[in-house]
């Protein structure tokens, strides 16, 4: 396990990065998470008091990681650009768990299958946590339709959000 204090930052114009709020995981602490690695990978732990698992660290180079921190997490902690958090990270070796809705309908059609086996572990992961944190069931069932029409479309996760917000905007 690693401890530090880290500094909550925001991307400015950094292609799909851009806006993001994140932590900087230091190529030192990282290597002792996982020695020599320069890939992505899951962590769990606590920022904070907040818990967290399955958080992907993201390599950004020179061995140095980033944790993204979502709007979620962001809300549960109540953290800013330039605040400080109290990091807590080790290796979280369970599997990652897809949304079992979505695997279901994805058995039904053979060519969104074909693309969702496609994706990054990560970026299956995007979609299934993205479904299963709607609260009611009319929404999960409309993002099981908007994420197997994404995968049609052969869009990534970020393409699909876009896509919908660019759908939603010239509704109003």
């Amino acid at each position: 396990m690693i401890q530090f204090t880290a500094i909550v930052l925001k991307f400015d114009q950094q292609g799909e990065k851009t806006g993001w709020t994140y932590i900087e995981i230091p190529a030192a602490k990282a290597g002792k998470l996982k020695p020599g690695n320069k890939k992505s990978f899951r962590v769990k732990g606590k920022l904070n008091e907040y818990a967290i698992k399955q958080a992907a660290l993201l390599p950004m180079g020179n061995g140095n990681f980033i944790l993204p921190l979502n709007g979620t997490m962001r809300k549960q902690l109540g953290v800013r650009k330039g605040e400080k958090l109290r990091v807590q990270l080790e290796v979280d070796e369970k599997p990652l768990r897809l949304s079992p809705a979505l695997m279901s309908c994805l058995a039904d059609d053979p060519d969104a299958m074909s693309y969702f086996k496609t994706l990054a572990p990560s970026h299956q992961h995007y979609y299934s946590k993205w479904i299963e944190e709607a609260r009611a069931a009319p929404t999960k069932e409309k993002r099981i339709a908007q994420a197997i029409n994404a995968f049609l479309r052969k869009q990534s996760f970020s393409e699909m959000m876009r896509a919908l917000k660019k759908e939603r905007d010239e509704l109003l």
